[in-house]
C-alpha cells in the first residue's frame, strides 16, 4: 500500500504552505486504542512540522472509550479539542451540545461531493436528511470477511464440496452459500471449524453482526425518522436474518459465545476457521506474516447477499468532530481544512487509514494496495448503520440482551427476541418523547 501510493503522491504537492499558525497551539484528538489511531498520530505529526500546532492523539481501550468521552462531555471539560466518535454518537453529540455545528464548513468545502455518500450520511449528518453536519468523515469502516484461500482452493475440498452441495466451492455470494461453506468446513474432530462471527453482547459487537444479516435479508431496525419499530424491527425479513445468524453460530469454534474483533482475527491466525467476520480496520494484521502465519493464504470478501438479492453490511468507522467545550476551536477548524485536502487524504490512505474520499477510494492505486481494499471499496457503497438517536446506547444494550440468549443460549425464537426488542425500544422512545416530536 505504501509503495503504490508513494507513486501516486510523487506528483502531489504535499505542502502545508499557507496554514502555518502565527501562534502555535497544542491540540488533543481523542480516539479509541487501535492501529488507525497510530496512523492518525503519524499524519498529524506531519501537520505539526508545517503548522507549528502540536497534535496528540490520546487513546483509551475500546471498552471504556464511550464512557470516558461522555464523562468529559457531560462535565463540559476541555481535555479534548476534537474527538473521533462512533457514528452512533452523532445524535447525542448534536442534541446535547457536545459537538460544534460544522454545517457551514461542510457546505463551503462541498464535502457531500468529496466524501463517499454513506460516510456523509452516517458519520456526519444528524438528523438524517436534515442537511446539518457535526463531523467530517475520517475513518471509513464496515463489516467484511477474511477466509482461508488454501482451504477453498484445495482440489480435493472443491471436489467434495461440489459432490455434497451441487455447486462450486468459491467465495460465497449469498448467505445460503456462506452457511453451506461454514457447515462443510466444520470438523470438530480435526479442530477445524466453519466460521467465526461476533457474539460479544457488550457495546456493538453482536449488534453489528446481527444487523448485517437482518439488512441483507431485507429487514430494517425501524423507521429512523418516525421511530416506528413494531412491524419493522420484528418483520418476517428481520426474523429470517436473525435466524440465519443463529444458524451460523452452530459452526463456530467451541467457546465462541463472547467474541469480538480479537478472537475473530485469531480464528484466522490460529487456523481455527474457514471464514471470519470482522471490521476492515482490523484486517491489517492478517496480511502481516509476523502476526498471521497464514497471511499468504488469507483472502477477503464483502458481505454476501440475502435471499432476495439485497446486500448490505453494518457500518463501522467514525467521523472527527470539534468538541464544543474546547478553547481551541479555531485551530481545530484549521486542522480540518488541511485534513480534507486531496493530498492529505491520499497520505492518510498511504499510512493505513481508511479514507472516506471518493476520489481516493475509486483509484486503482487504493483498490490494489492491499488484498482487502477492493472488498472494502465494494462494501462502503452498500452499508447501513444502527440508530444514531441520542439514546442509542440504551437501545443497543436492549437489542444485545434480547438476541444474545437466542443466538448463543438457544433460548426462545427469533420472533420472540425481536418482539421483545420492539417492546423495549417502544418504551424507551416513549420515555424520551420521540413520538411527540
Amino acid at each position: 500500500m505504501k509503495k503504490s501510493l508513494k507513486v501516486l503522491l510523487a506528483g502531489a504537492a504535499f505542502t502545508l504552505a499557507g496554514i502555518a499558525s502565527a501562534s502555535a497551539e497544542d491540540l488533543t484528538i481523542f480516539w479509541a486504542e487501535w492501529d488507525p489511531a497510530n496512523y492518525l498520530q503519524e499524519l498529524v505529526n506531519e501537520y505539526a512540522k508545517e503548522s507549528g500546532d502540536t497534535i496528540t492523539v490520546e487513546t483509551t481501550p475500546w471498552s471504556d472509550f464511550q464512557t470516558k468521552a461522555f464523562t468529559e462531555f457531560n462535565a463540559k471539560g476541555d481535555a479534548y479539542d476534537m474527538v473521533v466518535g462512533d457514528s452512533q454518537w452523532l445524535g447525542a453529540g448534536a442534541t446535547q451540545g457536545h459537538y460544534v455545528d460544522l454545517t457551514d464548513f461542510f457546505v463551503k468545502n462541498k464535502l457531500n461531493d468529496v466524501m463517499a455518500p454513506a460516510t456523509v450520511k452516517y458519520y456526519a449528518e444528524y438528523p438524517g436528511g436534515s442537511g446539518k453536519y457535526w463531523a467530517v468523515p475520517l475513518e471509513g469502516d464496515a463489516v467484511g470477511w477474511a477466509y482461508r484461500k488454501d482451504w477453498f482452493e484445495d482440489p480435493k475440498e472443491k471436489e467434495a464440496f461440489k459432490a455434497k452441495y451441487g455447486y462450486e466451492l468459491d467465495i460465497p455470494q449469498t448467505y445460503a452459500q456462506l452457511r453451506d461453506i461454514a457447515e462443510f468446513f466444520h470438523r470438530p474432530d480435526q479442530k477445524r471449524y466453519g466460521i467465526a462471527i461476533y457474539t460479544d453482547n457488550s457495546y456493538d459487537a453482536m449488534a453489528m453482526g446481527v444487523e448485517s444479516a437482518i439488512f441483507s435479508y431485507g429487514g430494517e431496525l425501524g423507521d429512523y425518522s418516525t421511530y416506528k419499530v413494531d412491524g419493522i424491527t420484528n418483520s418476517k425479513e428481520a426474523v429470517a436474518g436473525l435466524e440465519m445468524y443463529k444458524e451460523l453460530y452452530k459452526y463456530t469454534p467451541p467457546g465462541w459465545g463472547k467474541t469480538f474483533f480479537i478472537e475473530d482475527n485469531q480464528a484466522i491466525t490460529e487456523g481455527l476457521a474457514a471464514m471470519s467476520m470482522n471490521f476492515f480496520a482490523f484486517f491489517p494484521p492478517l496480511v502481516n506474516k509476523t502476526t498471521n502465519p497464514n497471511a499468504d493464504v488469507t483472502g477477503f470478501f464483502a458481505n454476501p447477499a440475502g435471499p432476495g438479492g439485497q446486500r448490505f453490511a453494518a457500518l463501522g468507522g467514525q467521523g472527527i468532530s470539534v468538541v464544543s467545550y474546547s478553547k481551541k476551536q479555531e485551530a481545530s477548524m484549521k486542522f480540518l481544512e488541511w485534513f480534507i485536502k486531496d493530498s492529505t487524504q491520499k497520505r492518510w490512505a498511504e499510512l493505513g487509514g481508511y479514507t472516506a474520499s471518493q476520489a481516493v477510494l475509486k483509484s486503482p492505486e487504493f483498490q490494489n494496495a492491499t488484498p482487502y481494499n477492493k472488498a472494502f471499496y465494494d462494501t462502503m457503497f452498500m452499508v447501513k448503520d444502527f440508530w444514531a438517536t441520542p439514546e442509542y446506547a440504551e437501545i443497543l444494550d436492549q437489542l444485545n440482551q434480547n438476541v444474545y440468549p437466542y443466538v448463543v443460549g438457544n433460548k426462545g425464537t427469533a420472533q420472540e427476541a425481536l418482539d421483545a426488542t420492539v417492546k423495549d425500544w417502544t418504551a424507551t422512545f416513549n420515555k424520551y418523547n420521540r413520538y411527540n416530536n
